[in-house]
């Protein structure tokens, strides 16, 4: 689903996103967030262009890194691991002699030691 821009009626596609840190009156505008949070807000094109903030406070603007853009070679890497151990076949537990399950309550186990 796409995230739209914050700004009232604006129902554009939102490119960037915008947090605020009130305590150095400092507003940054940078590279849309991987996902949404409560206190950030994600901006359009034409609000994050337009964007001022109040006397006082600096306002600092994150270019986006072209490189990364699309997935990295870590990224594809990782993802090839996943297929590979999703494709290796489950091995069941080894049996462990010191212990035997007696009996099952929903999802908790009774277990008796081997020798008792």
């Amino acid at each position: 689903m796409d995230r739209r821009c914050s700004r009232t009626a604006c129902g554009h596609p939102a490119v960037s996103t915008l947090t605020y840190n009130y305590a150095d009156s400092t507003a940054v505008l940078g590279p849309l967030a991987t996902y949404a949070e409560p206190h950030a807000y994600d901006l359009c094109e034409a609000h994050s262009e337009r964007l001022s903030a109040p006397r006082g406070w600096e306002v600092i603007r994150l270019a986006p890194d072209p490189a990364a853009a699309g997935p990295s070679s870590d990224d594809l890497l990782a993802l090839a691991d996943l297929v590979r151990e999703a494709g290796r076949p489950v091995r069941p537990p080894e049996p462990d002699g010191g212990t035997r399950e007696v009996g099952r309550r929903g999802h908790l186990r009774v277990l008796r030691d081997a020798d008792a």
